[in-house]
């Protein structure tokens, strides 16, 4: 299999020599190169164009955005961002997503290589996603539905299913009808402009909506801040004992599991702490899971572009309690992986190009 070849741009020896070594433990990725500056990584790139670049925001002589946006302009590469910006910052690196960035690691201020060392799944997993991600219309030569992520290079980590948050939907049975349509939206890699084609095309009083897109921490704040500057409806990050109400869209906070719930016929959300769920909190199949056992056939599940399969046994078990399932198509994915999953799983109602999305849920919802 070839090898996917990365170029690591980072000021810092350090953060470069402990990048280098957590991707090169795994077999399935090769780094070509290091750089401490966008100068230095662009004469390594007349030389070898690497298939991802994993890229600091704060550097000397020029900053990672102003870079970022250059290389999108001249030679789109796939770009993980690799940064200590925190919340302060998370305006910061919400523009590197919209500049083209594929997705964001975050690295902090002190120990930061234990941490990195910590994350190799994570950042492995990032790296994979963005080979695989759909650029300018093109698709990459590495297929990230075919990559699975390792630990050091040997066997894959033990993936957590939904069970260890909440039981499966037979234990509690749904209300068979209420007055409101619950809609549940998982997404990933590609997600962050994914989600604002699908908010941007509903009306202020669309059904109530809850959403998970895999994000740190801290930068779900100001990704529903955008969110709601931009869209009719409404849009906040999710607290605990949110109501789900009409015009309003939950976003589940970073580093978080996100659950519907039910009291009587009012729907609201649980925000809890908890393992890894699929390899990821917040977790599509979670959250899914809570809506198969809450709603049953009063919700409406979606599942975007993605990388992994996070979210596909959630949506298979939404299907079975009766709700209407959608999945984005692969022309319109950056990352054709959790859709496909779902796809394979024979529990998606209908196929929907991105654009599409927003009126399908509408139409799904009033049936």
């Amino acid at each position: 299999m070839k090898k996917i070849r990365v170029l690591i741009i980072d000021d810092s020896a350090t953060v470069r020599q402990t990048l280098a070594a957590v991707l090169e433990s795994d077999p399935q990725i090769e780094v070509i190169g290091v750089a401490s500056d966008p100068f230095v990584a662009a004469r390594r790139i007349a030389e070898e164009i690497p298939d991802v670049i994993t890229l600091d925001v704060e550097m000397p002589r020029m900053d990672g955005i102003t870079f970022l946006r250059k290389l999108m302009a001249q030679k789109p590469i796939p770009v993980v961002m690799c940064s200590s910006l925190t919340e302060a910052g998370s305006e910061t690196l919400l523009q590197a997503l919209e500049a083209g960035a594929v997705d964001i690691i975050l690295k902090p201020k002190v120990g930061v290589a234990d941490h990195l060392m910590e994350s190799k799944i994570r950042i492995c997993d990032a790296v994979k996603a963005a080979a695989g991600a759909r650029l300018a219309g093109q698709r990459r030569a590495a297929s990230p539905t075919t990559l699975s992520p390792t630990r050091s290079g040997h066997e894959p980590e033990k993936k957590l299913t939904a069970d260890a948050m909440l039981p499966p939907p037979g234990a509690t049975r749904a209300m068979a009808r209420t007055t409101e349509t619950i809609i549940c939206v998982g997404a990933s890699t590609g997600g962050t402009e994914a989600l604002r084609v699908l908010l941007e095309g509903l009306p202020a009083d669309s059904p109530g909506m809850v959403i998970v897109q895999h994000m740190p921490e801290k930068f779900t704040a100001s990704f529903a801040k955008r969110l709601d500057s931009l869209c009719a409806v409404s849009v906040k990050e999710a607290e605990d004992g949110d109501t789900v109400l009409r015009g309003r869209v939950l976003i589940a906070p970073g580093n978080k599991h996100t659950l519907l719930e039910r009291s009587g016929a009012r729907y609201y959300v649980s925000v809890k702490d908890g393992p890894l769920v699929s390899r990821h909190r917040p977790s599509v199949d979670v959250l899914f899971r809570s809506a198969a056992r809450s709603a049953g056939s009063n919700a409406v599940g979606v599942i975007m572009t993605g990388m992994g399969d996070d979210g596909a046994r959630g949506l298979e078990e939404m299907k079975q309690a009766g709700a209407y399932t959608l999945a984005q198509d692969e022309a319109t994915s950056v990352v054709f992986g959790m859709p496909k999953e779902a796809i394979a799983r024979g529990c998606v109602d209908r196929i929907v190009p991105l654009q599409n999305i927003s009126q399908e849920v509408l139409r799904a919802a009033a049936r």
